[in-house]
């Protein structure tokens, strides 16, 4: 039997994956595409956001366009290598569950 790989619990949150999935293949996005394209509701979103902040694994910069506030987001090469990571664990379930059948 294989060792399963520890998945992330930081990024094993269905919102917090979606948007690192979706900083992974642009520079930057707005907090509110990322709503958008997530369905979060801005407030769930925003503390999922702060938790990925805090653990290094997007960069968050504010800033004001039109008198509006402006909240873009960019994934770090932290956040890139621990999705990577996370990728690859699941990887590994995938790989025995297809050994098993």
């Amino acid at each position: 039997m294989t060792d399963f790989k520890k998945l992330n619990p930081l990024l094993h949150s269905q919102l917090r994956l979606a948007v690192i999935s979706l900083l992974v293949g642009v520079e930057d996005a707005e907090f509110t595409y990322i709503k958008e394209k997530t369905g979060a509701t801005a407030g769930n979103l925003s503390v999922q956001i702060n938790k990925l902040k805090e653990a290094g694994y997007i960069a968050v910069k504010k800033s004001f366009k039109d008198n509006y506030p402006l909240t873009r987001c960019s994934i770090t090469k932290e956040g890139v290598r621990a999705f990577e990571e996370y990728v690859n664990a699941l990887q590994t379930y995938i790989d025995q569950s297809n050994k098993n059948s």
